[in-house]
């Protein structure tokens, strides 16, 4: 089927190529990867699952192209500020905010692909690779801003460990009687600490 799969290059070819993404991702998030299958997100697209294979080899393919489209903002902290010495707390609570919002947005989604990451190697590559990416951008920020940058790798990848799990922590409510506010706040001190 490989020599099948195309790229679409007219407008309503690629709209009809996202349609796909959506509907299976939404699917995916809902029912779980094993629970769909191909004419489930045919159905939900408004497409035969032919034109399904005109695009995609199956719906692993499907997939790993809408992690390409959403996965980003799915699983990583963005930085849609500058971060600098003067603004540093400021970046943080605003990075923490996002992060927060987007889990809660797509908390299914997030469950079903963090339980991929770890029975399939390309959700496990993809997730591995934009961490990395996501490590590099922040680093750079912060050299571009005159942070120090001795054992920067190591600190930068602590730092996404305390967002992520606090994230998580908000997200799932893991332990009602937590204080979330206090927590943060917490949190903000020790990655103030680590940048000193």
């Amino acid at each position: 089927m490989d020599e099948q799969v195309r790229v679409p290059k007219q407008k309503r070819a690629i709209e009809k190529k996202d349609k796909i993404i959506d509907a299976g991702f939404e699917l995916i998030c809902e029912n779980g990867y094993y629970n769909t299958n191909t004419a489930e997100i045919a159905k939900k697209a408004g497409v035969s699952t032919g034109i399904i294979y005109q695009y995609f080899k199956d719906k692993h393919d499907i997939l790993m192209e809408a992690l390409n489209k959403y996965g980003e903002d799915l699983f990583f902290p963005t930085i849609k500020t500058n971060i600098t010495k003067d603004n540093f707390e400021e970046s943080l609570r605003t990075m923490i905010k996002d992060h927060i919002k987007e889990h809660k947005m797509s908390k299914i989604a997030h469950e079903e692909i963090t339980s991929m990451i770890h029975s399939d190697p390309d959700v496990a590559n993809y997730y591995y690779t934009k961490e990395l990416d996501t490590s590099n951008n922040i680093k750079k920020n912060l050299i571009d801003n005159g942070f120090n940058n001795e054992h920067l790798d190591e600190r930068v990848h602590i730092m996404i460990g305390m967002i992520d799990n606090l994230c998580h922590e908000v997200t799932y409510h893991k332990h009602h009687d937590m204080n979330y506010d206090i927590m943060t706040d917490i949190v903000i001190n020790n990655i103030k600490e680590l940048f000193k």
